[in-house]
């Protein structure tokens, strides 16, 4: 046992010649991530200084926990977005600690996904339903940092309403702000196409930062306008010292926790992106149940300092991969780092514009758009276009936690409306001498003949109706057989049993007979409560065995029996 956890820790301890690669990469991303830390609190309508703790915290206590070697666990704009869109209700004196609510209990939802193993059921969110959730975000994030970017302020509370309300009042614009936000944009989208892309980000605010504290000297004449543009210490003040302990008020739990149900969900779901798009160093994909359990963590971590909600970030992991992360220790360098800077310079952090950071919120969203995926879907199905077209809306115009919880539920009804539309009957020929041929279903079974059927597909409750239309029809057939293969179709419901049942009926009727071939113990206990085996006869159901086709092979030869023919008469 003392060797196997020996293995075990050293197997997570990075080497010692990874430790200055992993250093590097931690410190890359401290820099460039503390102004987009600082944004997205503005996301969330909080202090930005609680961006910084957030990456502070959340990012090393994932790194603890996560299956995912690389993983980057902090906060993301989609996470922000909906944490603000929850706490834009709340009163100024009431938004910390429902903001510590909400992550404390986004984090014990994820814990709890992680410890019960629930990664398998994201499957059932569709990617179609994901694609118009996150570039509704995206366009949510563009359209809502047009305020800060041109300092029109419209009255306006939904993102969409803002910004046609400012194109019909251009008039009313700030033009100093506007040019810092502007210039701040261009400087951005310049320096990704250059080999300073990693650092574009904090370039960009850099300069804002230095061209308006210059702009706005009196030595230089400089009008009242530039002194006017808002700066971070206009909206809180970065304390240069560590987080202090927070904690949650209960009577705020309760209220938090549906917002903290689609929060968690958003978070889950872009983690999960994350663990199966890039592997381990031993060439494995993480666990992505563990890796639930490490964002759990990493959110009640970040509930502890009045954190934002934290999940699996794509531009993070893309960062310290290319940056030169060896190991998880990167992650845990990169909260260090980000400790050092608040220490250090969170003075300067109080200077930087806020058009600066609703420029690189905005460039974020354009990045965030998954246009590729939004333009596949659009041509591979109309069902997956309009799931996602109806997401992308409701993302829009309604509050997000419904938005998410409504993807959720198109989800599932794709899920179902595929399933029960996959489900297909085809007939199985018996050849003499030779392996079965399968040919379309008939119609309308033949009297005096064995047709034996085939299904495939699901057999669950929303597939009844289509199976029940697939079936031969019985009509005036006389003296027919009807043997249908049910290898592997365990679990059917009442629904399928209630049409097997009158479709046995039906062939009595007319003195024939349903014979359900391969059928496990578990689907014949199933028939014998329902009272459905009764209907058919137990004669009729023949079980399935190790051996393949051996059911079918009995079904047949008591079939021609009864039918007084040969074996494995060709009806053709």
């Amino acid at each position: 046992m003392a060797l196997d956890l020996g293995k075990k820790l050293r197997a997570f301890l990075p080497r010692r010649s990874d430790v200055k690669f992993d250093a590097v990469a931690g410190l890359t991303f401290a820099i460039v991530n503390v102004p987009q830390a600082m944004g997205h609190a503005l996301l969330a309508t909080v202090n930005p200084v609680l961006g910084i703790y957030t990456l502070m915290v959340a990012v090393p206590a994932a790194a603890l926990f996560t299956s995912s070697v690389f993983m980057n666990v902090s906060s993301t704009a989609a996470l922000s977005l909906a944490a603000g869109a929850e706490l834009a209700e709340v009163t100024a004196d009431q938004r910390i600690p429902a903001l510590v609510a909400l992550v404390l209990l986004v984090g014990v939802v994820q814990l709890a996904a992680g410890l019960l193993r629930l990664g398998s059921v994201l499957r059932f969110v569709s990617e179609s339903v994901m694609t118009g959730f996150l570039n509704g975000v995206a366009v949510l994030i563009i359209l809502g940092q047009l305020g800060d970017l041109t300092g029109y302020r419209s009255t306006f509370a939904n993102s969409v309403g803002r910004a046609l309300d400012l194109l019909l009042r251009l008039n009313r614009i700030d033009i100093p702000t506007t040019i810092v936000g502007g210039l701040t944009l261009a400087l951005m989208v310049l320096l990704l196409r250059t080999s300073w892309r990693k650092f574009a980000f904090v370039l960009a605010i850099a300069v804002a930062t230095a061209l308006l504290a210059a702009l706005s000297l009196p030595a230089l004449g400089a009008g009242e306008g530039w002194q006017a543009v808002r700066v971070v210490r206009d909206v809180a003040s970065i304390p240069a010292n560590l987080p202090g302990l927070v904690l949650p008020s209960p009577g705020l739990l309760l209220t938090m926790l549906l917002p903290a149900l689609s929060v968690a969900v958003i978070g889950l779901v872009q983690g999960a992106g994350v663990s199966q798009a890039y592997v381990n160093p031993d060439g494995k994909f993480p666990n992505v149940s563990r890796d639930f359990l490490g964002q759990g963590a990493a959110n009640i971590a970040a509930s502890l300092v009045g954190g934002l909600p934290a999940g699996g970030s794509i531009s993070g992991t893309v960062l310290i991969i290319g940056a030169g992360a060896r190991s998880r220790l990167t992650n845990i360098f990169g909260g260090v780092f980000v400790a050092i800077i608040v220490l250090l310079a969170a003075p300067l952090a109080e200077r930087v514009p806020m058009p600066a950071l609703a420029a690189l919120l905005i460039v974020a969203g354009f990045q965030g758009l998954r246009l590729q995926s939004a333009l596949t879907t659009w041509k591979t199905s109309k069902v997956s276009t309009a799931a996602m077209v109806l997401t992308f809306l409701a993302t829009l115009f309604i509050p997000l936690h419904f938005a998410v919880l409504l993807g959720v539920a198109f989800s599932l009804l794709l899920h179902v409306f595929r399933e029960s539309n996959r489900t297909e009957i085809t007939q199985l020929v018996l050849v003499p001498g030779g392996l079965p041929e399968e040919r379309p279903a008939p119609t309308k079974v033949p009297s005096n003949q064995l047709t034996m059927l085939y299904v495939h597909g699901s057999l669950f409750f929303a597939a009844a109706k289509n199976v029940e239309d697939l079936l031969p029809a019985v009509g005036d057939s006389r003296r027919a057989a009807v043997a249908l293969l049910l290898r592997g179709k365990s679990e059917m419901g009442s629904t399928i049993i209630t049409v097997l049942k009158r479709y046995a009926e039906a062939l009595q009727a007319n003195d024939g007979r349903l014979m359900l071939v391969g059928v496990d113990l578990a689907t014949r206990d199933q028939l014998a409560r329902s009272g459905a085996l009764k209907v058919i006869g137990e004669e009729n159901v023949f079980l399935a065995t190790r051996e393949l086709g051996a059911a079918m092979n009995q079904a047949a030869a008591v079939a021609h029996a009864w039918l007084g023919q040969p074996p494995a008469a060709d009806p053709r």
